[in-house]
């Protein structure tokens, strides 16, 4: 019953001769042999020999039994070789599925720190393993992972090309990816123009390049697959027109200053703020510039409250967060929201308190002369405790107006999302600040118009319709665009390809992010060769699949 248990629990014991089963400070022993009559091939000429020449015995880790640590004591036959054109005169048998060369772990247990260090990376694997009662350090899961067979890619015929970044600002590789498939297929030391066209060289039959505008990009791949039809990014390209028409709002920036303040009607104008209390009021914070932010923020939530907006819009115009609206919009008066270490404090000089009041109010706020009198009536502070001391009993200036500060102007980069939005995905406050800017500049009326007929030639794939977009934005330098359209005709058929097709390099912007998250994995410590292997590994372990290009089928 114990023999056939083991064999069941343990399959690879099952050919050799177990002779002691015992557990032994939690980790389970087990004491076996390897039978004497059985023939074993010489490694190095194949013929089979029986001859033994003595043994020796091996310990080996196997995967965990339970929660108990598995560890095999075998002893093994050391044969002659009797074929005299055998460079070998003696080797070690091997058992099939328990031993290797010079291994001290089971394939069964390799394979499970090698799955767990491709996942996981090294130092996580060292703590898992505690867990699962395998004693393994971090520099074995890595030699274990490096010697990984990689897995076997053919030549794709879509090939997606993108940078990352080994050390952000410095550093960067190149990724190869098969556009169809998905799969990342290599990962290059560098960006070189030369690195690339390289590897193209080593790897024929690439039919479609599918890149961002990167010169070196572009160079590489014409250098090393001449043939290849290649394909401009679209998400790239418009990104490009963002940049460029958000340098033409920068220039535009005056007209951004008082949009919101031309739109609000004179019944909308917000209440005065009622008059300040007494200067000698107490007040939980002494006054200065951050009560008067303070009363003013609030002021102006609420002035906004009472004009029907919600705290979202609130948030947007103000330039603060929800959570902070929330909370000035919660509180009736800036007063209930102070509270913190000035609260309820005493003080060394609450005692001279009354004759401090008393001075100020005869007109003396020279800080050094009360000081000296404070000294002289047996006070010790310091001038700068008095300074503090003496702030809020000074008196208070009036407001400049009882009006609240305007809302923030809306930011180039806001109005570029105006200008580069589909007018259905605006909010109506939105379009309604467009057109007033719109009406205020000829220059933006007129690249707003030609970004229009742009992202409708890259939504409808009427590439063709391109080289008249750029001559018609080139001889109309008022639209400001006449730069971004020229820069277009240095890579234009890779442009129109692009414009006209579904492929794009959004599969190796994704595989990006998996980079990203194994290097954080690593805690950004990983070499391009491990990386480079966990990448194409786990790769490999997800289904693959198969993408096609709807025009092409």
């Amino acid at each position: 019953m114990c023999e056939n248990l083991l064999e069941l629990v343990l399959p690879h014991l099952t050919t050799v001769l177990v002779e002691h089963v015992v557990v032994e400070s939690g980790v389970l022993r087990i004491t076996a042999s390897t039978k004497d009559a059985k023939d074993v091939p010489c490694p190095g000429c194949g013929s089979l020999s029986v001859r033994t020449h003595s043994r020796y015995g091996r310990r080996i880790a196997d995967a965990p039994a339970g929660v108990r640590p598995v560890l095999i004591h075998l002893s093994v036959r050391r044969l002659f070789c009797d074929n005299p054109g055998c460079t070998r005169v003696t080797f070690a048998e091997q058992i099939d599925g328990l031993t290797s060369r010079y291994g001290r772990r089971t394939p069964a247990l390799q394979r499970i720190v090698g799955a767990l260090g491709v996942v996981l990376a090294a130092r996580a694997v060292v703590r898992l393993a505690v867990l699962l009662s395998v004693t393994v350090s971090r520099m074995t899961v890595l030699r274990v992972v490096m010697a990984l067979p990689e897995p076997g890619c053919s030549v794709p015929r879509v090939l997606g090309v993108d940078e990352f970044a080994t050390r952000r600002g410095q550093r960067y590789g190149t990724i190869l990816l098969d556009c169809e498939t998905h799969q990342p297929l290599d990962l290059l030391p560098d960006r070189e123009a030369e690195t690339l066209a390289a590897w193209l060289r080593r790897h024929p039959g690439v039919e479609i390049i599918c890149r961002d505008r990167a010169t070196f990009f572009a160079e590489g791949a014409r250098d090393g697959a001449p043939d290849a039809q290649h394909c401009a990014d679209k998400w790239h390209v418009w990104h490009n027109l963002g940049e460029a028409v958000e340098r033409l709002v920068s220039g535009h920036r005056v007209l951004l200053r008082d949009l919101d303040e031309s739109q609000l009607s004179p019944a909308s104008e917000p209440e005065p703020e009622p008059e300040v209390a007494d200067a000698l009021s107490p007040v939980p914070y002494p006054p200065g510039r951050f009560l008067d932010r303070l009363r003013d923020t609030h002021a102006a939530v609420h002035a906004q409250i009472k004009q029907g907006l919600s705290q979202r819009e609130i948030a947007r115009r103000l330039g603060m967060g929800r959570h902070t609206v929330r909370k000035y919009a919660r509180d009736a008066s800036p007063e209930a929201m102070l509270h913190g270490q000035w609260q309820n404090r005493t003080s060394k000089l609450d005692p001279y308190r009354s004759y401090l009041e008393q001075r100020i109010a005869e007109g003396c706020t020279n800080l050094l002369q009360l000081h000296r009198e404070l000294q002289e009536h047996g006070a010790r502070s310091s001038y700068s405790t008095l300074r503090d001391y003496v702030h809020p009993l000074r008196p208070r200036k009036p407001p400049r107006s009882g009006r609240p500060p305007m809302a923030r102007p809306p930011s180039p980069r806001e109005a570029t999302r105006w200008i580069m939005s589909h007018p259905d995905h605006l909010r109506d406050t939105d379009q309604q600040r467009l057109k007033t800017l719109l009406s205020r500049s000829p220059e933006l009326t007129a690249a707003a118009a030609r970004v229009r007929t742009f992202a409708t030639i890259m939504t409808t794939r009427d590439g063709g319709q391109l080289p008249g977009w750029i001559a018609d934005t080139c001889a109309d330098p008022q639209c400001g665009l006449d730069t971004f359209a020229a820069g277009l005709l240095t890579d234009l058929d890779a442009v129109v390809f692009g414009m006209s097709t579904d492929w794009s390099s959004g599969p190796v912007e994704g595989r990006v992010n998996d980079l990203k998250a194994l290097k954080r994995g690593m805690f950004g410590r990983a070499r391009l060769p491990l990386l480079r292997k966990r990448l194409l590994l786990i790769a490999a372990s997800r289904r693959p699949q198969t993408v096609t290009n709807p025009q092409e089928s």
